[in-house]
């Protein structure tokens, strides 16, 4: 697969805060490849093998369900990490999911565009 795609997956990653969580799709939508979702979803499977300290825990799908979860290793492990964080799980899926959900397309929109307003008025 495309290794530049999977590390600006992780990148994204790497900035899900604690408590938060983001779907396949908003990852795929923030990187400008709308409609990619299951290529995010290879980047993080394959993360775990590859990279360290990635919380791919906080990476669901679109309804908020642990889709990932066997590839923690032991069952369990990714609601374990999930609830540590404050976050409750049910049957395999985040409780209040909209209360917890991550848009990166916002978030890190809304960042950037902080910075730059920042920038500008210190230039002025």
């Amino acid at each position: 697969m495309n290794h530049s795609f999977f590390q600006s997956v992780y990148e994204v990653v790497r900035l899900i805060p604690f408590g938060r969580v983001t779907s396949y799709g908003a990852i795929a939508e923030y990187l400008g490849s709308r409609g990619s979702a299951r290529m995010v979803g290879w980047a993080m499977n394959a993360s775990h093998t590859e990279v360290i300290n990635l919380p791919a825990h906080r990476v669901v799908n679109r309804n908020g369900m642990l889709t990932g979860k066997r590839h923690f290793g032991a069952p369990g492990i990714m609601e374990q990490l999930l609830r540590s964080e404050g976050i409750n799980v049910k049957d395999d899926q985040i409780v209040d999911f909209e209360k917890y959900f991550w848009n990166p397309v916002w978030e890190l929109r809304m960042t950037n565009d902080e910075l730059f307003e920042s920038h500008d008025s210190m230039t002025v």
